[in-house]
């Protein structure tokens, strides 16, 4: 199953769109978990028991979008990473997608999730889709999408290294 999580807390709109499109046309077992419609309390203030954590952890893959803010992924998104424990994400292939206005920020989503995703000891695909206000409902991106869901279902989890260094200290 896929769980693909929407890491912007404002009401559905393009990204949200081109998520569900994606995942319909893909016919995988799948959830949309939009964090507008999952709040969650800021990490640290409370214990985590928020259904949407368990969704993840239960998944065999993840896919990961977020609108673009200042030139990174969002703080909901960040904060849903905060509040997911190490074994939600260690050796599980998960896929990165980010939506910003311009071309100008498209790595920026991408490498710096991917550095919190090592953290985790997750199998990131190696490439990611980049959508903007202009491609994200066309057939370029409807593509790009359709291939990196392929992708991710097609990863299998496994470890191919030692366990990160976040699982060996507790």
């Amino acid at each position: 199953m896929i769980a693909a999580v929407l890491g912007s807390v404002t009401p559905p709109g393009r990204l949200h769109g081109a998520l569900e499109a994606a995942l319909r046309r893909s016919a995988a077992d799948s959830v949309l978990l939009d964090l507008a419609e999952h709040p969650l309390p800021f990490a640290g203030t409370a214990a985590p028991d928020a259904p949407i954590l368990d969704a993840i952890a239960r998944a065999d893959t993840v896919l990961l979008a977020t609108p673009v803010y200042r030139g990174t992924y969002t703080g909901a998104l960040k904060n849903l990473l905060d509040l997911l424990p190490v074994e939600a994400l260690r050796n599980k292939p998960v896929a990165l997608v980010a939506m910003g206005a311009t071309d100008h920020h498209h790595l920026g989503a991408d490498w710096q999730l991917r550095a919190v995703l090592a953290w985790f000891g997750a199998l990131v695909l190696p490439t990611s889709v980049y959508l903007t206000a202009k491609t994200h409902d066309g057939e370029v991106a409807a593509h790009a999408l359709d291939q990196l869901i392929a992708g991710l279902l097609a990863l299998t989890p496994t470890e191919l290294g030692p366990p990160p260094l976040a699982a060996t200290r507790r």
